[in-house]
């Protein structure tokens, strides 16, 4: 079976193409290729990240700890689909960098043998479930010969139920490549020109509307992926260019023929986990960003704090090698090394020890950061498995029905996902209180404000992060542990993944949030430092912030502060400036 495989050239982002003392190789997939998979690479793709991006796994394994930036998606000019796995940060690429896909040879010939069993199996007049029998409960229903066809349009058209307002546009168009990518695989039965329409929408960005709600997370997101296919036969509704539009009139305008569905096509579409999976993608990408920025915000907070860099000693964690506690103590070092500000009260008696909130930071955000390692994995086992069912087998000849669809372990990922990202915002949350409380932090003004009484300073941007920090916690709540029975009782046990995932994306904007608000808050009780200064990461850090966010001299209109310095932490921007002046953080 053909190979695709990727090099990925990851560069510090200091001097990007030009030190060769600064470039590290890996081939994908991780273990390498054997001499005898030589002949088999269908293609190279060479990728250039920068090594900011990496961090480290159990075993030492790499990790893509990359921002969610577009900066190296842009890198990905087309993707080729042939039946092979993808990774995150393809599914990212065309999510979000709108890189266009299209389908192989190698990818139709793998489609053609399975759609040949199926075709046989029409002509023999056997019965398979879902060729020539009804869906769920109606498994056991025959139908007549002359109605095969119509039944692929009916169950598309029938499963479209959801309900709510439409999803984000990115998870849409990775919904579109996932589709198209399980059904290359050659193990759906469908004819190729069906993921050479899937795909033909994707190019023209004519998206599919498909409301928010209806999806159970078992027989895949059914709803969902039901909205996904109308617009391929000319039903429901899509969105080009930003204006909404029947299906038929998105088709006319882009040149594109309504689909006459053959046999068993209908019920691939709407069968499979890819609604999940595209949520999962992009929060996992979203999450390692907050991985490390939340590591930024820590190291200005003790700075603000007049905190102490002795807990993050490396000797102290290798006593408790947890992988991303030992990463993320890295970078406090890393950024908090030569600071003036520590070394000005390194001896003082109340540098003994400090808070949980700072002293535990390595702790709890690598316990966060490993939570984020075993989610990418799931992930992209995900990403190369076949989760259509019936499973066809071109080889054999077999049809065989499975449960592939059901959602499980991506609702885990989800869920779990979404424990750790609010721990992230809850240990934010407390050193925003202690950046603001006069009695905790040493010295400074009440609230940070310049003249207290007249001014109320940063008070309220605390109840903000509270705010936000409470409803994750309502969110956190894990969705998986639930399940109510469909269709009849023979769906009895469902994954609710699809739930998971939609919470973890809300959870995430509040987490990103009340990051921000610490690096705000954390800014401003550095400056009230002066003269002072923080070390060279976190210098630059607020360098960037001052850029956009002048100190606070006296009370204004806060809320557009916040949403200035929230963009910085969703671009990249904060962690790229501290690791140009102390290098990659992991």
């Amino acid at each position: 079976m053909p190979i695709s495989s990727r090099l990925v050239l990851r560069l510090t982002p200091t001097d990007p193409l030009r030190s060769s003392a600064c470039l590290t190789c890996s081939e994908l997939p991780p273990k390498g290729l054997r001499k005898a998979d030589e002949s088999r690479i269908r293609s190279l793709q060479v990728v250039f990240e920068p090594v900011s991006r990496i961090g480290h796994g159990e075993d030492g394994d790499e990790y893509d700890a990359g921002m969610a930036g577009l900066s190296d998606e842009a890198a990905l000019e087309r993707l080729v689909l042939s039946g092979g796995p993808l990774r995150i940060d393809e599914v990212v690429a065309v999510a979000r960098g709108r890189v266009p896909v299209e389908l192989s040879d190698e990818g139709r010939k793998r489609m053609s043998a399975a759609r040949e069993v199926v075709e046989r199996a029409v002509a023999e007049g056997r019965r398979v479930y879902g060729v020539s029998t009804g869906f769920g409960l109606l498994a056991n229903t025959p139908i007549a010969p002359t109605d095969l066809r119509e039944l692929q349009r009916r169950i598309v058209v029938s499963h479209a139920t959801g309900s709510g307002d439409p999803l984000d546009g990115e998870v849409v168009r990775a919904m579109q490549l996932l589709r198209a990518r399980t059904l290359a695989q050659g193990y759906s039965g469908v004819r190729p020109v069906v993921v050479e329409a899937l795909l033909a929408l994707l190019t023209a960005g004519v998206m599919p509307l498909i409301p928010e709600h209806g999806s159970v997370g078992a027989s895949g997101d059914l709803a969902q992926l039901a909205h996904l296919a109308l617009p391929l036969i000319g039903e429901g509704e899509v969105e080009v260019d930003g204006e909404r539009m029947p299906a038929s009139e998105g088709l006319r305008r882009a040149g594109i023929e309504p689909l006459d569905l053959s046999y068993k096509e209908g019920l691939s579409l709407v069968n499979g986990t890819e609604g999940m999976l595209a949520l999962a993608c992009l929060a996992v990408t979203d999450a390692v960003a907050l991985a490390s920025m939340a590591d930024v915000a820590c190291a200005m907070s003790v700075e603000g704090l007049l905190g102490t860099d002795r807990p993050f000693q490396r000797r102290l964690h290798e006593l408790r090698p947890h992988p991303g506690q030992l990463d993320s103590a890295r970078n406090l070092r890393e950024l908090l090394a030569g600071s003036p500000i520590l070394a000005s009260h390194r001896h003082s008696d109340h540098a003994i020890q400090d808070a949980y909130s700072l002293r535990c930071a390595p702790q709890v955000h690598g316990a966060c950061r490993d939570v984020l390692v075993f989610a990418r994995q799931v992930a992209e086992r995900e990403l190369g498995s076949v989760t259509d069912n019936p499973v066809v087998f071109g080889d054999s000849g077999d049809v065989v029905s499975v449960g592939n669809f059901h959602g499980e372990p991506l609702a885990f990922v989800l869920d779990f996902l979404a424990i750790a990202l609010t721990e992230l915002a809850d240990i934010s949350e407390r050193r925003v209180d202690r950046l603001l409380d006069p009695a905790l932090n040493h010295d400074l003004p009440p609230f940070l404000a310049r003249d207290p009484g007249l001014n109320s300073g940063l008070m309220l941007t605390q109840y903000t992060a509270a705010a936000l920090v409470s409803e994750c916690k309502v969110l956190a709540h894990p969705a998986s542990v639930d399940s109510i029975p469909t269709s009849g009782n023979q769906e009895d046990h469902v994954s609710m993944g699809w739930t998971a995932g939609l919470k973890l994306r809300r959870v995430l904007a509040n987490v990103r949030r009340t990051i921000a608000i610490e690096v705000l808050c954390a800014a401003q009780a550095i400056d009230l430092r002066a003269p002072l200064r923080p070390g060279a990461g976190v210098a630059a850090v607020l360098e960037r912030v001052r850029r956009e966010v002048p100190p606070l001299e006296e009370d204004r209109f806060l809320a557009p502060d916040m949403a200035a310095v929230e963009a910085l932490v969703a671009g990249g921007e904060l962690v790229a400036a501290a690791e140009r002046a102390v290098g990659p953080l992991r």
